[in-house]
């Protein structure tokens, strides 16, 4: 049983009462009397027990004692926790002291002090303190607070009324503080805070998260040693709606020249602070109507000088336009340190100082950082190009590289963004002349320092263009729409990195494609090419192509990754164009219900074009393609026969030579005149000093009309060669626009390609290096005479297949 004697002058209250929530199985009896509940009152001496041997399960008890200090003394001193005996039960010890306004009473806590916590936080020990302000019939909750921490004292106008909650188990036999009489303090409260050390402590505003009360005054005191610096930051405010006066915040700073210097809750506080200092929150008189709510959190942070504290940075961003560049902690914007981690500070002057600065261009900074570790810290920046008239911009070619001012501040760059904003008809090319970039693809990953994510965007639809590297085989991209490139790092090599960057960008005319890659691969590399937004897929109706360049003296071998687009159409048609950039070359032609073409060797530079039509649902068109180069093989068999067939011609030559001159002393027979046969050999330009107009190779002898040779020869200067079609190397413009899918009336005509490799016969080589391809010609295909000094010289004829192929047409 337990007993428990209250003295009247004591004026303590005991009440045993049953948890809440908690069902009703145990019952304490007094005098053989069970009942829920027991109210024990000053004077009173009682006995009981509990019908269970777990009561703490049940049971809370309530233990308050009045103080009045308004009608008689008050009992200053160390608080006790009374009266002894008491049953192991969770215990709420509450002391209620009245007294008057005009002066203040202060609660002293004994070492390790209080810390804060925010409303529904549990103390680690599971004891804590709540504080409560009276003045006349309102009170206010200054808080609840923990053990060990550093609020010292808290000083209250009027009455107070404190509690301390204890477990059952609780160790705990003494209240851990005293109260005493002070002058009045002519606010709502003063919480003195000492903070000897490197610390973070939380504070909160009195009601916190509900509102302070209207037109009241409270003070913060830290005390801190002056070798050492403090930093305030405002988490979470709130702002009432006030009718008259403002609220504010007023600091007393060591050796200001201003105090008390006045902040607004918006603004950026104090930081640097060397030594203590007083921070006091001040209300308003509120709208009656729509008061609203004043709250504030806050942390005030404590750390020992820096080795470097004196140490500046200069970033000068007077000559940058539209470019804003953010220091910060590592993880931001998406991830916020907790307030017990390491705090690293920003500062643009020695009060200003944030764990994030933005800075803006046409500005010069002078920074310098409160920080131990500066690996913690990174730097996001970002700036915009645009252009408006495109006869302006298009003379601009603008270099994306990460400025000097950056790069050469002791914090590693995390991610810089260029936002290139293009408006309709004006399109964005971006290149990379010396380095050249590499698409990361999964069989050809990126393993640089760092790497660019390029994404194309309008309103209604994102392209994912890819992320790429330096030192691959893209020379150019062309894109349509606004783009936004970002530059990410990865560890610290960019810093060596940073001097080498190529990436420019320029506006160019309209495309006809979302985007165009321009790619010239080394000869002695295999190129991994992918669609955009892989492995999600092209969004419907996007049309995206592809210009490799071929190496002289190379062959390229292209081949897909799969054999099928894997895609079914819901509207339009999915197509796969290749087509090498050479006169009459095949268009080779593929839908989404084909099977691609297999693996083809490619002579002459060559377009890859792929267009996506509205798939069926879940259905994505994400396609991969490769590039090897091999060296061009010179036939043995086929120089062998040309030199044969070479042979016969010039017997052939010789026999008409014959025949000629024994013809001239008979009649006159018919004269055969071609004007347009070629009748000159290949040559250099300029290896003749007359021009076909002005030398007689064009003028024949009279022969046979039975045995016309003018099919079989070409004559120039007098020799004589076989009929050959004759390769010109391209020397003229390379066309800008890719093969694109004909109309949709018109693709059920196109003749699709069934070889899946055309070879071209190698070309022979002489010793001026002029390189010759002999081939029979093809039907229906015109003969191409390659001579360019004719076409300077004013020839224009046509071949035998062209003037019967136009008569026919006449027919």
């Amino acid at each position: 049983s337990f007993t428990i004697s209250l003295r009247t002058v004591d004026k303590i209250t005991v009440m045993v009462k049953l948890r809440p929530g908690v069902p009703s199985r145990c019952q304490i009896r007094v005098k053989n009397v069970n009942r829920p509940e027991l109210k024990i009152k000053p004077g009173e001496n009682v006995t009981f027990t509990f019908t269970c041997s777990t009561p703490e399960k049940y049971f809370i008890m309530e233990i308050q004692k009045n103080i009045d200090c308004v009608s008689g003394p008050c009992p200053f001193g160390d608080v006790h926790l009374y009266p002894p005996g008491l049953p192991r039960l969770n215990r709420t010890f509450i002391w209620d002291v009245k007294a008057s306004t005009k002066a203040g009473l202060e609660l002293k806590f004994s070492a390790p002090w209080l810390r804060q916590i925010e409303p529904g936080e549990t103390c680690p020990d599971f004891v804590s303190y709540n504080i409560n302000s009276r003045i006349d019939t309102a009170t206010v909750n200054i808080g609840t607070f923990c053990r060990n921490g550093s609020v010292s004292r808290v000083k209250l106008l009027g009455g107070v009324v404190m509690s301390l909650h204890l477990l059952w188990d609780s160790p705990v036999t003494t209240s851990g503080f005293s109260i005493a009489n002070r002058a009045s303090i002519k606010r709502l409260c003063i919480i003195e805070s000492i903070l000897n050390g490197e610390s973070s402590i939380t504070l909160m505003s009195p009601n916190y998260p509900l509102g302070f009360p209207e037109d009241e005054l409270m003070t913060w005191q830290f005390v801190i040693p002056s070798n050492m610096r403090a930093s305030v930051f405002f988490h979470n405010y709130s702002l009432s709606n006030c009718e008259r006066k403002e609220e504010r915040v007023e600091y007393y700073l060591p050796g200001s020249l201003s105090n008390p210097e006045v902040f607004k809750l918006s603004d950026s506080q104090p930081a640097n602070i060397a030594g203590s200092f007083n921070l006091s929150l001040q209300g308003c008189d509120q709208d009656a109507q729509n008061p609203g709510i004043l709250r504030l959190l806050f942390q005030v942070v404590v750390q020992h000088p820096q080795v470097d504290e004196n140490v500046t940075y200069l970033v000068d961003l007077s000559k940058e336009w539209n470019m804003t560049v953010t220091i910060h902690f590592e993880g931001w914007p998406s991830h916020m340190p907790s307030m017990s981690e390491p705090i690293c500070l920003i500062c643009k002057d020695p009060r200003t100082c944030d764990r994030v600065l933005t800075l803006e261009s046409g500005t010069v900074y002078k920074i310098s950082f409160l920080c131990k570790d500066l690996s913690r810290l990174r730097i996001t920046a970002e700036k915009g190009i645009s252009c408006v008239d495109l006869r302006w911009c298009q003379r601009k070619i603008y270099s994306l590289s990460v400025p000097m001012a950056i790069t050469k501040l002791p914090i590693r760059l995390h991610k810089f963004i260029w936002k290139l904003l293009a408006p309709d008809l004006i399109n964005i090319e971006i290149t990379s002349p010396s380095l050249k970039l590499q698409q990361h693809v999964p069989e050809q990953r990126c393993n640089t320092s760092y790497s660019y994510s390029i994404v194309s965007a309008t309103p209604e639809t994102e392209l994912n263009v890819g992320i790429f590297c330096p030192g691959g085989s893209i020379e150019k991209i062309q894109m349509r729409n606004n783009i936004t490139i970002s530059l990410k790092t990865f560890g610290k090599g960019f810093l060596n990195a940073s001097n080498h960057q190529d990436l420019k960008m320029s506006f160019v005319p309209h495309i006809k494609d979302e985007c165009t890659f321009t790619v010239s691969p080394d000869p002695k590399a295999k190129v991994y090419l992918q669609t955009p937004s892989w492995p999600y897929g092209l969004p419907p109706y996007v049309s995206i192509s592809w210009y490799v360049v071929v190496p002289s003296k190379q062959v390229a071998r292209l081949g897909f990754s799969k054999d099928r687009m894997g895609i079914a159409c819901e509207t339009g048609r999915a197509y796969v164009n290749i087509k090498e950039e050479t006169s009459g070359a095949e268009e080779t032609v593929r839908r989404e219900d084909e099977l691609l073409p297999e693996p083809r060797n490619m002579y002459h530079d060559f377009w890859v074009n792929i267009s996506n039509c509205k798939p069926v649902d879940k259905m994505q068109l994400a396609l991969q393609f490769w590039v090897t180069f091999a060296d061009r093989q010179i036939d043995l068999g086929m120089i062998l026969g040309v030199v044969a067939g070479a042979g016969v011609l010039v017997a052939i030559g010789l026999t008409v030579g014959c025949v000629k001159k024994k013809k001239k002393s008979q009649n006159p027979m018919v004269g055969v005149y071609n004007a347009n046969v070629n009748t000159q050999v290949p040559r250099k330009q300029g290896l003749f000093t007359k021009g076909r107009k002005t030398n007689e190779s064009h003028v024949y002898a009279v022969i046979d009309d039975a045995v016309v040779y003018g099919h079989l020869l070409k004559e120039s200067n007098g020799s004589v060669a076989p009929e050959v079609d004759v390769y010109r190397p391209f020397d003229g413009p390379i066309g800008s626009l890719p093969p694109s899918p004909p109309p949709l009336s018109f693709r059920k005509d196109i003749k699709h390609s069934n070889t899946s490799d055309t070879e071209e016969p190698p070309p022979l080589t002489d010793a001026d290096h002029d390189t010759y391809t002999f081939a029979h010609q093809k039907s229906g295909q015109s003969e191409d005479n390659g001579d360019t000094n004719e076409k300077n010289n004013g020839d224009t004829s046509m071949s035998l297949l062209e003037n019967k192929e136009q008569d026919s047409s006449v027919e």
